[in-house]
């Protein structure tokens, strides 16, 4: 067995075994944060087994009580100062982001404990998400003055009905049996069967797809969801959650509150009323554009939003959030402005306006990510680029790096 690096002090380790790849989120007393190093890590890894043809199974894992967390909050508090606040690790996660989405190799994430926002979408694109018992999901961002971010405007939008709206503008959490219910996980495995899972696809030693789904199956078991499930409150999400405006929304929910039956609302409706104002109505535009963009239109987007909102562009709510959940721990944010009715419609709007050209995030655009880039060189030379593509596909598919980009040659 290679390891790439010593388990006690890597914050992510890659282990290669035969023809499976295993990587381990490996900051156990930290909720497995995703740090700078950590998108490092991962995206060093990631592309040089796609590209190795002996890796052909490439397992994903947390050390500890967590699969992540998600992004290290602390992280972007400390950085709020710089001349343009985590840029790079923004860049390089959404980035990486994508190619986990379209990654050519089978993947598997073997997720128990939380999975929280960017963490979450360490698992979800897999082709197989594995959950427990002890899997906690929730996407909390608006509650911090954030957005939905790390693709989750492209999956939230994607859930049937107004799941997506709802669990993007509440935080709501899911469980592991509620993950495989509406389609966000596709395996059910009890967690003391967890590691004889992984030990088994190890033996397996292969990536072929209905060979590793057989395996999963074998430890996999039906799953039910609680009487009390919010997936069994579909009707009413749906009913609340298709209002054009968060404004409506809360009308609704205020409404549907007050009928017998329906006590479970009032905890999201006060969570509602709680987060960033200007968060939630970001958030809400973001998952509806959502439904109609691609995951590339979905992933520039992001980017867009998330940099905007780093820049404190229109509103410095989300160093307000984090201050008050993760730095002072006084759980009391003083939102600017503090009200739905004092955000600006127009000034939502400039938070999603395209960035220059050669400032967007770089991946492909189309289906076929292997031409995308051609447009970044002179017309003479794209005959011979194209051939030059089609021998040499990985190459192309993994550009658009950070140190390639303005960003990196201007700093």
């Amino acid at each position: 067995m290679a390891a790439a690096g010593n388990l006690d002090e890597e914050v992510v380790v890659g282990e290669e075994v035969g023809h499976v790849r295993v990587v381990t989120l490996n900051q156990p007393r930290r909720l497995n944060v995703i740090s700078f190093d950590v998108v490092a890590l991962l995206a060093k890894l990631l592309e040089k087994w796609e590209k190795d043809d002996d890796a052909e199974l490439v397992l994903i894992k947390g050390s500890g009580r967590a699969y992540s967390a998600g992004g290290d909050l602390k992280m972007f508090y400390d950085g709020r100062m710089s001349k343009d606040p985590s840029l790079e690790v923004v860049y390089r996660f959404y980035w990486l982001c994508y190619h986990i989405h379209t990654y050519k190799k089978t993947q598997v994430a073997l997720v128990h404990g939380i999975s929280m926002g960017g963490g979450a979408a360490l698992m979800i694109p897999m082709k197989f998400s594995v959950v427990t018992e002890k899997t906690v999901f929730a996407t909390p961002e608006a509650s911090i003055g954030f957005h939905t971010d790390c693709s989750f405007s492209y999956m939230h939008s994607r859930l049937p009905g107004h799941l997506g709206e709802f669990l993007g503008l509440t935080g709501a959490r899911l469980n592991g049996a509620e993950l495989v219910a509406s389609g966000l996980a596709t395996h059910f495995v009890p967690l003391e069967k967890l590691l004889e899972l992984q030990n088994r696809l190890i033996s397996l030693n292969s990536g072929e797809e209905h060979a590793v789904k057989s395996v999963i199956e074998e430890f996999s078991v039906d799953v039910q969801i609680d009487e009390e499930s919010i997936l069994n409150k579909k009707a009413t999400i749906d009913e609340c959650f298709s209002k054009d405006s968060v404004e409506e929304i809360l009308i609704s929910l205020e409404a549907e509150a007050s009928k017998e039956g329906n006590a479970w609302i009032v905890p999201f409706l006060k969570g509602l009323k709680r987060s960033s104002p200007t968060s939630l109505k970001i958030t809400l535009h973001s998952i509806r554009e959502g439904r109609k963009q691609t995951l590339s239109e979905c992933m520039k987007k992001e980017f867009r939003i998330t940099m905007n909102i780093l820049r404190t562009l229109i509103s410095g709510d989300v160093y307000e959030g984090i201050r008050a959940v993760t730095i002072d721990k006084d759980n009391a944010p003083k939102w600017d402005p503090p009200t739905l009715e004092g955000v600006d419609a127009g000034k939502i709007e400039q938070v999603f306006e395209a960035f220059e050209e050669d400032l967007e995030l770089k991946i492909p655009e189309g289906d076929d990510f292997r031409l995308a880039f051609l447009r970044d060189f002179p017309v003479l030379h794209r005959f011979q680029l194209i051939v030059s593509v089609f021998r040499c596909k990985p190459l192309y598919r993994w550009q658009g790096k950070y140190e390639d980009s303005p960003y990196a040659l201007n700093s």
